[in-house]
C-alpha cells in the first residue's frame, strides 16, 4: 500500500492527475459490476445462511477495498483534487461512489435483494422460534442495508409485516392453550426478546413499530379476554407478582388501563357485594370486609403502582357495594367496634387496638345511614360503661374523637354527655360517701349509683323489679341526698343494667359472685327457702317472664351453675324447679356470671332499628316543614330534592311520599287546588 501510494505520488508529478482520477472511477465501478455474477448465479438449492454470508463476506471486502483507495490516493487528492473545487474529494468520492455503486450493481438487484431479506428474516423466525443464529452477521447485513439507504424500503416493512402475522397468530393460539399468568409471563419475554433484538442487530429506528406491533397482537387485540379470564383469580389469589405485569403491560397499549380499571371495579363491587349480602356470613361481615379492604390496598399500592384513578375506584366500589343493604353493615360495624373496646379483648394491644379503629374508621366512612351505626354504638358503649366492661378509657376516647372528626361535632355530642355523666356520677358518689359516714344507721350495702341524663342514654323500658327492703331503703337515702342538692330533678330507677357483688357460701368455702340486679334478686331468695318454681321467682321478683328465663338460664345452664335445674336441659321451662347447688366448685375466688348483661337480646336489636326509623321519620318531618316555611310554595320534585340534600340517611322517594302526605293530614301544608303536585305552606 505504502509502494502504490508512492507510485500515485510519481503520477501526479508527471501531470496524469486528471487522467488518473477518471480512471480511478472507472475501474471501481468494472469491479464491483463483476462481483454481481456470484449472487445472480448463486445455486438456490444452497441454504440461505451460506448465501449470507458471501454476500457479508463480499460487503466487507468492500469495505476494507474502499478504505484501501482512499489512503493510496490521499496524494492526489490533496493535490489535484483540492486545487479543482468542481471535483469531489476522493475521501467523499470514495465513500459515497462505494455505496452507491454496491446499491446499483448488488443490492438493487430484486433477485439479489430478495433472497438477502428472505434469508435475513428466515433467520430472525429461527431465531423467535428458540435457534441460536449468528447475531454478527445479522447485524452486519442489516447494517449493510441501513448504510445503503434500502433498510426500510426492502427490509423494514416486510420484517413488520412478518412480525405482525408471528404474534397475530401466536396471540390466537396461546390464549386458547395457557392461562393468564403463563401468559402474562410469555408476552413479557416476548417484548424483552424483540427489544433484546433491537439492541443487538435491529436499526434503532425499528424500535417504536417493532414494540407497538407485539404488544398490539398479543395485548391489544385480547384485552377483554385476559381480563374475563384471569383477572378474578389473580385478585382472589392475590398474585402480586402477576398482577404487577399485568397493569405494567395494560399501561404500554392503548385504552388498556381505563378496561382493566373497569373490571377492578366491577370485582370489587361483586366480591364485597358477596360479603354484604350474605346474611348466613353476617358474623364474619366486618372481619371479611376489613381483611378485603387489606387486600385491596395493598394491590392499589403494590400492583398499580399508587394510581390515584384506581384508588378513586376502589373507594366509589365499596362504597356502592357497601349500601346495597341498607343498615345492616352499619350495625355490625357498631357492634364489632364493641367486641374490641370491651375488657377481656386480649386480642390486641393499644397500639394494635388504634390502628383496628383507624380501618374500622375507613369501612364507617362508606356508610350512608350512620344514625343506625350511632343507635347501636351508643347502646353498647352504655353497657361497657355501666356494667364496667370498657377495655380502657383512653381507647374509649380515641374511638370518640374519630367519629368527632369524621361526622362532626354533633353527631357524638350525646356520646360525650354519657362520659360527662360517669365522671359526674364518681364525684356525686364521694360525696354520698360521706355523707353515708355521718348517718345514725350505716347500711351494710355498698352502693354505687351512676346519675344518667336521659336525653344522652339509650331508652330502657321501665321495670318495676321487687327489691329487698334494705335495697329500698338505701335507694330512698340516696334520692334525699341527690335531691337535697338538685332540688326539681326527677330520679327513676333503671334496675335493667345494675349489677352486683354477692358473697356466698358453697361446701367448698366463700366466694363472691359477680352478677346482674336480676341475678342478684333470684340468688337472695335461696337465703329463704331451699327450692323454688319458675313462677314463683317470677311472682317473688317482678321480673318480666323473658328476662327471667335468660336470667336463670345463666345460673343454671351456663358454665358456673350455681344453682340446679329440674329436670335438667338447655332451656327453662314453665314446670321446671330450682335448687341452690351447695356442691359448686370454680378455681377463682371472685366468680363473673353477669355476662348474660352484655350480650344482646332479639328485642334489644329489634327496638333499636325501630328507634331509629322512628328518629328518621322525625328528622324527615321537621325538614320538610323547615324547607316549605322558608319557600312558602314548592313543587313536589323540588322538594323532594332539597329533601335528598339535607337528609343524612338513605331513604326511598316512597317514604318521603307518606311523610309528606301525613303533614298534610296534619295541617302543615296543603296541595295546590289546581296542581295537585304543588305544596303551600300552612302558617
Amino acid at each position: 500500500a505504502w509502494r502504490s501510494a508512492k507510485a500515485v505520488e510519481n503520477l501526479c508529478s508527471y501531470k496524469v492527475s486528471p487522467m488518473l482520477y477518471k480512471q480511478l472511477r472507472q475501474v471501481c465501478e468494472e469491479h464491483v459490476q463483476a462481483q454481481i455474477h456470484q449472487f445472480r448465479e448463486y445455486p438456490s438449492s444452497l441454504d440461505s445462511l451460506s448465501f449470507l454470508k458471501r454476500m457479508n463476506r463480499c460487503w466487507q471486502d468492500h469495505c476494507r477495498q474502499t478504505i484501501m483507495i482512499r489512503s493510496i490516493f490521499l496524494f492526489l487528492d490533496r493535490t489535484y483534487v483540492l486545487q479543482n473545487s468542481l471535483l469531489p474529494s476522493i475521501c467523499d468520492c470514495c465513500r459515497d461512489t462505494g455505496l452507491e455503486l454496491f446499491r446499483t450493481h448488488i443490492v438493487s438487484d430484486s433477485a439479489v435483494q430478495s433472497r438477502t431479506v428472505d434469508g435475513i428474516l428466515e433467520q430472525i423466525e429461527r431465531e423467535r422460534n428458540g435457534e441460536t443464529i449468528d447475531r454478527s452477521l445479522l447485524r452486519s447485513l442489516l447494517g449493510m442495508l441501513a448504510d445503503l439507504q434500502v433498510y426500510k424500503d426492502s427490509f423494514e416493512q416486510r420484517f413488520l409485516v412478518e412480525t405482525n402475522r408471528l404474534y397475530a397468530a401466536e396471540g390466537q393460539r396461546l390464549m386458547q392453550d395457557r392461562d393468564v399468568p403463563e401468559y402474562l409471563h410469555h408476552v413479557s419475554r416476548r417484548l424483552d426478546e424483540e427489544n433484546d433484538r433491537v439492541i443487538s442487530y435491529l436499526d434503532q429506528s425499528t424500535q417504536k413499530p417493532l414494540i407497538s406491533t407485539v404488544e398490539k397482537q398479543l395485548l391489544g387485540e385480547h384485552m377483554a379476554a385476559i381480563l374475563q379470564k384471569g383477572l378474578s383469580n389473580l385478585l382472589d389469589e392475590n398474585r402480586v407478582t402477576e398482577l404487577t405485569l399485568l397493569y405494567q403491560l395494560f399501561s404500554k397499549v392503548k385504552g388498556g388501563l381505563p378496561v382493566l380499571l373497569q373490571h377492578w371495579r366491577e370485582y370489587i363491587k361483586s366480591f364485597g357485594g358477596e360479603i354484604v349480602g350474605t346474611p348466613e356470613k353476617d358474623k364474619d361481615m366486618v372481619q371479611d370486609l376489613l381483611d378485603f379492604k387489606d387486600k385491596m390496598d395493598n394491590v392499589a399500592q403494590r400492583c398499580f403502582n399508587r394510581n390515584e384513578t384506581f384508588i378513586n375506584a376502589m373507594k366509589e366500589a365499596f362504597e356502592s357495594f357497601i349500601n346495597k343493604r341498607p343498615n345492616k353493615p352499619a350495625e355490625l360495624i357498631a357492634k364489632y367496634v364493641d367486641s374490641k373496646l370491651r375488657a377481656g379483648n386480649k386480642e390486641a394491644t393499644e397500639e394494635e387496638l388504634e390502628r383496628i379503629l383507624d380501618k374500622i374508621m375507613i369501612i364507617f366512612r362508606f356508610i350512608h345511614g350512620k344514625d343506625v351505626f350511632e343507635a347501636f354504638y351508643k347502646k353498647d358503649l352504655a353497657k361497657r360503661l355501666l356494667v364496667g366492661k370498657s377495655a380502657s378509657v383512653d381507647a374509649e376516647k380515641s374511638m370518640l374523637s374519630k367519629l368527632k372528626h369524621e361526622c362532626g361535632a354533633a353527631f357524638t355530642s350525646k356520646l360525650e354527655g354519657m362520659f360527662k355523666d360517669m365522671e359526674l356520677s364518681k364525684d356525686i358518689m364521694i360525696q354520698f360517701k360521706q355523707y353515708m359516714q355521718n348517718q345514725s344507721d350505716p347500711s351494710n350495702i355498698d352502693l354505687t349509683v351512676n346519675i344518667l341524663t336521659m336525653g344522652y342514654w339509650p331508652s330502657y323500658t321501665p321495670m318495676d323489679v321487687h327489691l329487698p327492703s334494705e335495697m329500698v331503703k338505701l335507694q330512698e337515702v340516696f334520692k334525699t341526698f341527690y335531691l337535697g342538692k338538685h332540688s326539681g330533678r326527677k330520679l327513676q330507677w333503671q334496675p335493667t343494667l345494675g349489677h352486683a357483688v354477692l358473697k356466698a357460701e358453697f361446701k367448698e368455702g366463700k366466694k363472691e359472685l359477680q352478677v346482674s340486679l336480676f341475678q342478684t334478686l333470684v340468688l337472695l331468695m335461696f337465703n329463704e327457702g331451699e327450692e323454688f318454681t319458675v313462677e314463683e321467682i317470677r311472682s317473688a321478683t317482678g321480673i318480666e317472664e323473658g328476662e327471667l328465663r335468660r336470667t336463670l338460664q345463666s345460673l343454671a345452664c351456663g358454665k358456673a351453675r350455681v344453682l340446679n335445674k329440674n329436670p335438667r336441659g338447655k332451656d327453662v321451662e314453665d314446670g321446671d324447679r330450682f335448687v341452690f347447688n351447695g356442691d359448686f366448685k370454680h378455681k377463682l375466688f371472685r366468680i363473673k356470671i353477669n355476662q348474660i348483661q352484655m350480650k344482646e337480646t332479639v328485642e334489644e336489636q329489634v327496638s333499636t332499628t325501630e328507634r331509629v326509623f322512628q328518629d328518621r321519620q322525625y328528622q324527615i318531618d321537621a325538614a320538610v316543614v323547615r324547607i316549605m316555611k322558608m319557600r312558602k310554595t314548592l313543587s313536589h320534585n323540588l322538594l323532594v330534592s332539597e329533601l335528598y340534600n339535607q337528609l343524612k340517611f338513605p331513604v326511598k322517594p316512597g317514604d318521603l311520599k307518606k311523610r309528606i302526605e301525613s303533614l298534610i293530614d296534619r295541617d302543615y301544608m296543603e296541595r295546590d287546588k289546581e296542581s295537585p303536585n304543588q305544596y303551600h305552606y300552612v302558617a
